[in-house]
C-alpha cells in the first residue's frame, strides 16, 4: 500500500568543521578525564577487590569509556565525510579474521568499522553496503551484500520475528526502523546490532527503497549487562549488610544491660555503707554502619560484692557481637562462682585462644566489696580505670596483663584499691577518641590529647555532678561528636557518701 510519508527528502546541511573540531576536542578531553578516574580506581588493595562500591565505580568508568569512544568515532566519521563507502571501493578486515589477510585493522577502542550503512532498492533489487557493514557481518566483497530476504537467515532465531515485523512496518506502513537484533557470524561469534532506517519513497508515494544505518552495540550491551549485574550484586550486598547490622544491633541490645538512668547497688538500699550509683552509655561510631564488640556490665554478686567490667572484641558485625555475648556470659558466670579478677582473665584468654574463630579482645574486670570499699581489679590489654577524688583524677596503676587470645597460658595480675565516699570510677573502651585526628595532629608535629586525657579533663564537671548519670551525660557531650571512627562504651561508678 502507498505510504503516507512524503517522497521529498532534503539533504541535511553539512556541519561546519570548526564546530566539529570543537566537539571532537571536548570528547577527547572527557575521554582523558574518564581514563584518569579509571586509573585511580584500578589502584586497589586486597580489601578493595571485594568492595562492592569499588566494583560499581569501575563498571561505571568502563561504560563511560564505551560511550565516549562511540561519540568520538561518530564525530570523526562526520568530519571526514565517510558515511558509506561502496563494497568495491575498499576491502575491510572482517571481525575475527587474520589482520594480515585484510590489511590494517582499526584499534579495538575505536568505533570506526562498527557503524555501517545499507540501501536496499526494491525496484531494481540492488543492494549497496558500506565497507564497515561487511566488517560487522564478517563478510568480504566477494561474498556480496545480503538482500532483505537473506538477512533473516543471519539473525538469531529468537530475534527473527522482531526484525521481520520492523522491516514489514517500514516497507508497508512507512514507519521508521529502530530495532536491535543479534546476528550469528561465520566465525561463530554473536553480535548485537542496532538498526535505524527509513523508507525512501518515489514520486507516487510508494516505497522505492529502504536505507539503514547498523551499529554494532555488542560491547556496549555487554558493559550495560555487567553494570546491571554489578548494581544487582551491590543491592544484594547492601541488603545483607543491613540484615547483618540489624541482627548485630538486636544481639547487642539483648546482651548489654538495658539501663535507663542511674542504677544503685545494692538495689533499693539507700543507707548501705559503700553503696554504688552507676550509669553507663554505649556510644556508636560516627557512621553507625557497623556494630562492634564493645561491652560494659555491672552485676550484683551473691556475696554482696559488685562486678564491674568493660571490654572490646576485635571486629564488627554479628561475629563481633556474638563473640562479645559469649565473653560477657563467661565473665558473669565466673564472677557469680566467685572467681577472682586475675584468674577470671586467664580463663577468658583460654576461651578465646581455643575458639573456633580466632579473635583478640581487651577487658577490665573489677570486684567491689561495699563493706570494705575495696576494688580488686585486673586487665587484659585494656585502658585502666580512672579514679576521680577531690576534683582531680588519675589513672590507676595497671597490673600485668596482655590482650586476650594473643598467647597461650598468659598470666594476669590484679591490684586492690581502697575507695572513699564520693569517689568516682570510670571504666571505658578505647574507641572514645578519633584515631584520624590523633594521626593528623602528630603529622603536624603536635601531640593530641588522648581519650584518657580528655576524660581526666572532665574532672571539674564530675565534681559538680550530683549523680553518675550527670557524669555520663558530660562524657557523651565530650565524645559524642561526628569524628569518632569506632564505637565505645563508658561505665561510671560513684561511691555514695
Amino acid at each position: 500500500m502507498p505510504s503516507h510519508l512524503h517522497a521529498d527528502r532534503s539533504a541535511a546541511p553539512r556541519p561546519e568543521h570548526g564546530a566539529l573540531d570543537a566537539l571532537i576536542s571536548q570528547a577527547r578531553r572527557l575521554r582523558g578525564g574518564v581514563d584518569a578516574v579509571r586509573q585511580g580506581t584500578a589502584h586497589e588493595t586486597d580489601d578493595d577487590a571485594f568492595d562492592p562500591q569499588q566494583r560499581w565505580q569501575r563498571a561505571l568508568c568502563e561504560l563511560a569509556v564505551h560511550q565516549l569512544d562511540d561519540l568520538g568515532g561518530h564525530l570523526d566519521q562526520l568530519r571526514e565525510g565517510r558515511p558509506a563507502e561502496g563494497p568495491g571501493e575498499r576491502e575491510r578486515c572482517p571481525e575475527g579474521a587474520p589482520a594480515a589477510a585484510y590489511g590494517t585493522v582499526a584499534a579495538p577502542s575505536s568505533l570506526v568499522g562498527r557503524v555501517g550503512s545499507a540501501d536496499w532498492n526494491l525496484l531494481t533489487d540492488e543492494v549497496s553496503w558500506s565497507a564497515e557493514l561487511y566488517g560487522i557481518f564478517g563478510r568480504t566483497d566477494a561474498d556480496g551484500p545480503l538482500s532483505l530476504d537473506e538477512l533473516p537467515s543471519w539473525v538469531v532465531a529468537e530475534d527473527q520475528p522482531l526484525l521481520a515485523s520492523a522491516v514489514t512496518d517500514c516497507l508497508v506502513d512507512g514507519r521508521p526502523i529502530d530495532q536491535e537484533f543479534r546476528i550469528l557470524r561465520p566465525d561463530g561469534g554473536v553480535r548485537t546490532l542496532h538498526m535505524v532506517g527509513e523508507p525512501v519513497l518515489d514520486d507516487q508515494g510508494g516505497t522505492a527503497s529502504m536505507w539503514a544505518v547498523l551499529r554494532d552495540v555488542s560491547e556496549l550491551r555487554r558493559s550495560e549487562r555487567a553494570l546491571s549485574e554489578t548494581r544487582d550484586s551491590l543491592e544484594r550486598e547492601r541488603h545483607l549488610a543491613q540484615t547483618e547490622r540489624r541482627l548485630a544491633v538486636e544481639l547487642q541490645e539483648t546482651v548489654l544491660p538495658p539501663w535507663r538512668g542511674s542504677l544503685r547497688f545494692p538495689h533499693g538500699d539507700t543507707s548501705a555503707t559503700g553503696a554504688l550509683d552507676l550509669a553507663a552509655r554505649y556510644l556508636p561510631s560516627a557512621t553507625s554502619a557497623l556494630i562492634g564488640g564493645d561491652w560494659y556490665d555491672a552485676l550484683e554478686l551473691p556475696d554482696g560484692a559488685t562486678l564491674l567490667t568493660a571490654g572490646d572484641l576485635t571486629g564488627h558485625g554479628v561475629a563481633a557481637t556474638s563473640g562479645m555475648a559469649m565473653l560477657l556470659g563467661a565473665v558473669r558466670g565466673m564472677a557469680v562462682a566467685g572467681v577472682a579478677p586475675g584468674a577470671l582473665m586467664g580463663h577468658l584468654n583460654q576461651l578465646l585462644d581455643s575458639a573456633a574463630q580466632p579473635a583478640l579482645g581487651s577487658a577490665v574486670c573489677c570486684r567491689y566489696a561495699p563493706r570494705e570499699r575495696t576494688l580488686t581489679w585486673s586487665q587484659a590489654g585494656h585502658p585502666a580505670p580512672l579514679l576521680f577524688r577531690g576534683g582531680t583524677g588519675h589513672v590507676l596503676e595497671r597490673p600485668e596483663g596482655v590482650l586476650l587470645g594473643v598467647t597461650t597460658g598468659a598470666a594476669y595480675g590484679q591490684r586492690t584499691e581502697r575507695l572513699e565516699p564520693g569517689d568516682l570510677l570510670v571504666l571505658h573502651t578505647d574507641g572514645l577518641a578519633p584515631r584520624s585526628a590523633q594521626l593528623g595532629a602528630r603529622a603536624q608535629g603536635s601531640e593530641p590529647p588522648s581519650g584518657t586525657e580528655r576524660l581526666l579533663g572532665l574532672a571539674p564537671r564530675f565534681a559538680d555532678a550530683r549523680t553518675a548519670q550527670e557524669c555520663v551525660r558530660a562524657v557523651a557531650e565530650e565524645f559524642g561528636g561526628r569524628d569518632r571512627e569506632d564505637d565505645a562504651c563508658v561505665l561510671i561508678v560513684r561511691v555514695t557518701p
